[in-house]
Protein backbone atom coordinates (compact mmCIF):
# COMPACT_ATOMS: atom_id res chain seq x y z
CA UNK A 1 0.00 0.00 0.00
CA UNK A 2 2.86 2.39 0.76
CA UNK A 3 4.31 1.92 -2.72
CA UNK A 4 0.91 2.44 -4.33
CA UNK A 5 0.29 5.58 -2.28
CA UNK A 6 3.72 6.89 -3.24
CA UNK A 7 2.94 6.64 -6.93
CA UNK A 8 -0.53 8.13 -6.50
CA UNK A 9 1.01 11.18 -4.84
CA UNK A 10 3.60 11.47 -7.58
CA UNK A 11 0.89 11.19 -10.20
CA UNK A 12 -1.04 14.01 -8.59
CA UNK A 13 2.02 16.25 -8.40
CA UNK A 14 3.41 15.50 -11.86
CA UNK A 15 2.42 18.06 -14.51
CA UNK A 16 1.16 16.98 -17.90
CA UNK A 17 4.44 17.21 -19.77
CA UNK A 18 4.65 18.13 -23.43
CA UNK A 19 7.27 18.98 -25.99
CA UNK A 20 9.15 22.23 -25.68
CA UNK A 21 7.39 25.27 -27.09
CA UNK A 22 9.82 25.29 -30.00
CA UNK A 23 8.37 21.96 -31.08
CA UNK A 24 11.48 19.92 -30.51
CA UNK A 25 12.25 17.50 -27.71
CA UNK A 26 15.26 18.61 -25.70
CA UNK A 27 15.23 16.04 -22.87
CA UNK A 28 14.66 12.53 -24.18
CA UNK A 29 14.55 9.18 -22.43
CA UNK A 30 15.09 6.36 -24.96
CA UNK A 31 13.99 2.98 -23.61
CA UNK A 32 15.67 0.74 -26.20
CA UNK A 33 19.06 0.32 -27.87
CA UNK A 34 17.57 0.71 -31.35
CA UNK A 35 15.89 4.04 -30.54
CA UNK A 36 19.17 5.37 -29.15
CA UNK A 37 20.83 4.49 -32.46
CA UNK A 38 18.03 6.21 -34.38
CA UNK A 39 18.30 9.40 -32.33
CA UNK A 40 22.06 9.59 -32.78
CA UNK A 41 21.70 8.93 -36.51
CA UNK A 42 19.46 12.00 -36.94
CA UNK A 43 21.63 14.22 -34.74
CA UNK A 44 19.53 14.10 -31.58
CA UNK A 45 21.83 11.94 -29.47
CA UNK A 46 22.91 14.83 -27.25
CA UNK A 47 19.31 15.26 -26.13
CA UNK A 48 19.12 11.77 -24.57
CA UNK A 49 19.22 12.08 -20.78
CA UNK A 50 18.69 8.39 -19.93
CA UNK A 51 18.35 4.98 -21.53
CA UNK A 52 18.29 1.27 -20.70
CA UNK A 53 20.80 -1.57 -20.54
CA UNK A 54 22.61 -2.64 -23.73
CA UNK A 55 22.34 0.75 -25.47
CA UNK A 56 25.96 0.83 -26.58
CA UNK A 57 26.08 2.40 -30.04
CA UNK A 58 27.53 4.77 -31.00
CA UNK A 59 30.41 4.98 -28.53
CA UNK A 60 28.97 8.12 -26.95
CA UNK A 61 25.83 6.18 -25.98
CA UNK A 62 27.80 4.21 -23.40
CA UNK A 63 28.02 7.33 -21.23
CA UNK A 64 24.23 7.83 -21.04
CA UNK A 65 22.81 7.09 -17.53
CA UNK A 66 20.89 3.80 -17.25
CA UNK A 67 17.47 3.67 -15.62
CA UNK A 68 16.55 0.01 -16.11
CA UNK A 69 16.12 -2.73 -18.64
CA UNK A 70 13.74 -5.51 -19.70
CA UNK A 71 13.12 -6.20 -15.99
CA UNK A 72 11.67 -2.74 -15.43
CA UNK A 73 12.22 1.00 -15.36
CA UNK A 74 13.19 3.09 -12.33
CA UNK A 75 10.16 5.34 -12.33
CA UNK A 76 11.56 7.69 -9.68
CA UNK A 77 14.48 8.46 -11.98
CA UNK A 78 12.15 9.12 -14.90
CA UNK A 79 10.24 11.66 -12.84
CA UNK A 80 13.40 13.32 -11.56
CA UNK A 81 14.78 13.75 -15.10
CA UNK A 82 11.63 15.57 -16.32
CA UNK A 83 11.84 14.40 -19.95
CA UNK A 84 9.75 16.13 -22.61
CA UNK A 85 9.77 12.95 -24.73
CA UNK A 86 10.05 9.26 -23.87
CA UNK A 87 10.69 6.83 -26.71
CA UNK A 88 9.21 3.54 -25.52
CA UNK A 89 9.54 -0.02 -26.82
CA UNK A 90 6.43 -2.13 -26.60
CA UNK A 91 8.44 -5.20 -27.48
CA UNK A 92 10.99 -4.69 -24.74
CA UNK A 93 9.47 -2.58 -21.94
CA UNK A 94 7.15 -3.94 -19.28
CA UNK A 95 3.47 -3.24 -19.96
CA UNK A 96 3.04 -2.01 -16.38
CA UNK A 97 5.77 0.58 -16.88
CA UNK A 98 4.28 1.82 -20.14
CA UNK A 99 0.88 2.19 -18.51
CA UNK A 100 2.41 4.14 -15.62
CA UNK A 101 4.18 6.51 -18.03
CA UNK A 102 0.85 7.17 -19.74
CA UNK A 103 -0.79 7.96 -16.40
CA UNK A 104 1.97 10.40 -15.54
CA UNK A 105 1.15 12.30 -18.72
CA UNK A 106 4.51 12.10 -20.46
CA UNK A 107 4.74 12.58 -24.20
CA UNK A 108 5.41 9.09 -25.55
CA UNK A 109 6.53 7.80 -28.92
CA UNK A 110 6.26 4.04 -29.33
CA UNK A 111 9.14 2.66 -31.38
CA UNK A 112 8.85 -0.96 -32.46
CA UNK A 113 9.49 -1.34 -36.22
CA UNK A 114 7.98 -4.51 -37.61
CA UNK A 115 9.34 -4.19 -41.14
CA UNK A 116 12.57 -2.94 -42.66
CA UNK A 117 10.67 -0.07 -44.29
CA UNK A 118 9.27 1.05 -40.94
CA UNK A 119 12.78 1.92 -39.76
CA UNK A 120 12.79 4.70 -42.33
CA UNK A 121 9.32 5.84 -41.27
CA UNK A 122 10.32 6.02 -37.61
CA UNK A 123 13.46 7.98 -38.41
CA UNK A 124 11.23 10.60 -40.05
CA UNK A 125 8.81 10.62 -37.10
CA UNK A 126 11.65 11.12 -34.62
CA UNK A 127 13.06 13.84 -36.82
CA UNK A 128 9.79 15.73 -36.55
CA UNK A 129 9.61 15.27 -32.77
CA UNK A 130 13.18 16.50 -32.27
CA UNK A 131 13.27 19.27 -34.84
CA UNK A 132 15.78 17.39 -36.99
CA UNK A 133 13.54 16.86 -40.02
CA UNK A 134 16.20 17.56 -42.64
CA UNK A 135 18.81 15.22 -41.21
CA UNK A 136 16.20 12.54 -40.54
CA UNK A 137 14.99 12.80 -44.13
CA UNK A 138 18.53 12.34 -45.44
CA UNK A 139 19.22 9.34 -43.19
CA UNK A 140 15.88 7.73 -44.07
CA UNK A 141 16.37 8.32 -47.79
CA UNK A 142 19.85 6.79 -47.73
CA UNK A 143 18.62 3.80 -45.72
CA UNK A 144 15.65 3.12 -48.00
CA UNK A 145 17.75 3.60 -51.14
CA UNK A 146 20.22 0.98 -49.96
CA UNK A 147 17.37 -1.37 -49.06
CA UNK A 148 15.81 -0.96 -52.49
CA UNK A 149 19.13 -1.55 -54.24
CA UNK A 150 19.77 -4.75 -52.26
CA UNK A 151 16.29 -6.09 -53.00
CA UNK A 152 16.77 -5.44 -56.70
CA UNK A 153 20.22 -7.04 -56.72
CA UNK A 154 19.15 -10.24 -54.97
CA UNK A 155 15.67 -10.75 -56.41
CA UNK A 156 16.92 -12.94 -59.26
CA UNK A 157 19.66 -14.80 -57.39
CA UNK A 158 19.28 -18.52 -56.63
CA UNK A 159 17.76 -19.27 -53.26
CA UNK A 160 20.00 -20.72 -50.56
CA UNK A 161 18.67 -23.03 -47.86
CA UNK A 162 19.81 -21.77 -44.48
CA UNK A 163 19.45 -22.40 -40.76
CA UNK A 164 19.62 -19.36 -38.52
CA UNK A 165 20.90 -20.29 -35.07
CA UNK A 166 19.40 -17.64 -32.83
CA UNK A 167 20.77 -19.35 -29.73
CA UNK A 168 22.41 -22.69 -28.93
CA UNK A 169 21.10 -23.82 -25.54
CA UNK A 170 18.22 -24.18 -25.92
CA UNK A 171 18.57 -24.35 -29.67
CA UNK A 172 16.38 -21.62 -31.15
CA UNK A 173 15.80 -20.28 -34.63
CA UNK A 174 13.62 -17.73 -36.42
CA UNK A 175 10.19 -18.26 -37.94
CA UNK A 176 7.91 -16.66 -40.49
CA UNK A 177 6.92 -13.56 -38.54
CA UNK A 178 10.35 -12.68 -37.19
CA UNK A 179 12.47 -9.63 -37.90
CA UNK A 180 15.34 -11.83 -39.10
CA UNK A 181 13.09 -13.60 -41.58
CA UNK A 182 12.54 -10.31 -43.39
CA UNK A 183 16.29 -9.96 -43.81
CA UNK A 184 16.56 -13.55 -45.03
CA UNK A 185 13.88 -12.93 -47.66
CA UNK A 186 15.54 -9.70 -48.76
CA UNK A 187 18.72 -11.70 -49.47
CA UNK A 188 16.67 -14.39 -51.26
CA UNK A 189 17.48 -17.00 -48.67
CA UNK A 190 15.23 -19.94 -47.84
CA UNK A 191 14.71 -20.43 -44.12
CA UNK A 192 14.48 -24.20 -43.51
CA UNK A 193 12.18 -23.52 -40.53
CA UNK A 194 9.87 -21.07 -42.26
CA UNK A 195 6.82 -23.28 -41.64
CA UNK A 196 7.47 -23.67 -37.90
CA UNK A 197 4.98 -22.23 -35.40
CA UNK A 198 6.08 -19.03 -33.66
CA UNK A 199 8.48 -16.22 -34.49
CA UNK A 200 11.37 -17.70 -32.49
CA UNK A 201 10.77 -21.45 -32.13
CA UNK A 202 12.86 -23.93 -30.21
CA UNK A 203 14.10 -26.81 -32.39
CA UNK A 204 16.21 -29.93 -32.03
CA UNK A 205 19.60 -30.72 -33.54
CA UNK A 206 18.06 -33.80 -35.14
CA UNK A 207 15.53 -31.68 -36.97
CA UNK A 208 18.23 -29.32 -38.22
CA UNK A 209 20.18 -32.28 -39.58
CA UNK A 210 17.07 -33.53 -41.39
CA UNK A 211 16.57 -30.12 -43.00
CA UNK A 212 20.06 -30.28 -44.62
CA UNK A 213 20.78 -26.54 -44.72
CA UNK A 214 23.38 -25.24 -47.16
CA UNK A 215 24.34 -22.41 -44.80
CA UNK A 216 24.31 -22.05 -41.01
CA UNK A 217 24.23 -18.51 -39.66
CA UNK A 218 24.61 -17.57 -36.01
CA UNK A 219 25.48 -14.57 -33.91
CA UNK A 220 29.13 -14.14 -32.96
CA UNK A 221 28.31 -14.27 -29.24
CA UNK A 222 30.74 -16.66 -27.57
CA UNK A 223 27.97 -18.57 -25.80
CA UNK A 224 26.14 -19.15 -29.07
CA UNK A 225 29.23 -20.30 -30.96
CA UNK A 226 30.54 -22.58 -28.23
CA UNK A 227 27.13 -24.09 -27.52
CA UNK A 228 27.15 -26.42 -30.53
CA UNK A 229 30.01 -27.89 -32.54
CA UNK A 230 28.47 -28.45 -35.96
CA UNK A 231 31.63 -30.19 -37.15
CA UNK A 232 30.26 -33.33 -35.52
CA UNK A 233 27.86 -33.69 -38.45
CA UNK A 234 29.91 -33.46 -41.68
CA UNK A 235 26.98 -34.87 -43.63
CA UNK A 236 25.22 -31.50 -43.40
CA UNK A 237 25.96 -29.51 -46.59
CA UNK A 238 26.74 -26.33 -44.64
CA UNK A 239 29.34 -28.20 -42.59
CA UNK A 240 30.80 -30.15 -45.50
CA UNK A 241 31.35 -26.99 -47.56
CA UNK A 242 32.41 -24.75 -44.68
CA UNK A 243 29.45 -22.41 -44.95
CA UNK A 244 29.03 -21.63 -41.25
CA UNK A 245 29.21 -17.93 -40.51
CA UNK A 246 29.16 -15.88 -37.31
CA UNK A 247 27.52 -12.48 -37.76
CA UNK A 248 27.15 -9.34 -35.64
CA UNK A 249 23.90 -9.72 -33.70
CA UNK A 250 23.61 -5.97 -33.10
CA UNK A 251 23.39 -5.37 -36.84
CA UNK A 252 20.83 -8.12 -37.36
CA UNK A 253 18.67 -8.00 -34.25
CA UNK A 254 18.24 -4.25 -33.72
CA UNK A 255 15.56 -2.54 -35.77
CA UNK A 256 17.59 0.62 -36.32
CA UNK A 257 19.46 2.34 -39.14
CA UNK A 258 22.38 -0.12 -38.91
CA UNK A 259 19.97 -2.91 -39.82
CA UNK A 260 20.80 -2.22 -43.46
CA UNK A 261 24.42 -3.12 -42.69
CA UNK A 262 23.12 -6.38 -41.22
CA UNK A 263 21.18 -7.06 -44.41
CA UNK A 264 24.33 -6.60 -46.48
CA UNK A 265 26.37 -8.87 -44.20
CA UNK A 266 23.79 -11.67 -44.33
CA UNK A 267 23.44 -11.34 -48.11
CA UNK A 268 27.20 -11.57 -48.53
CA UNK A 269 27.29 -14.75 -46.44
CA UNK A 270 24.69 -16.36 -48.71
CA UNK A 271 26.66 -15.25 -51.77
CA UNK A 272 29.62 -17.32 -50.58
CA UNK A 273 27.42 -20.40 -50.79
CA UNK A 274 26.29 -19.43 -54.28
CA UNK A 275 29.82 -19.38 -55.67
Amino acid sequence: MKILSYFIVLLALTPQLALAEAGRAERIIALSPHSVEMLYAIGAGDAIVATTDHADYPEAAKAIPRIGGYYGIQMEQVLALKPDLIVTWEGGNRAEDLEMLKKFGFTLFHSNPKTLEQVGQELLALGKLTGREAQAQQVADDYLARLGAIRQEYAAKPKVRLFYQLWSQPLMTVGKGSWIEQIIQTCHGENVFLDTQGDYPQVSIETVLQKTPEVILRSQDEGNINGIDWQQWPEVPAVAKGHIYALDADLLHRAGPRAIDGVEVLCQALDKARQ
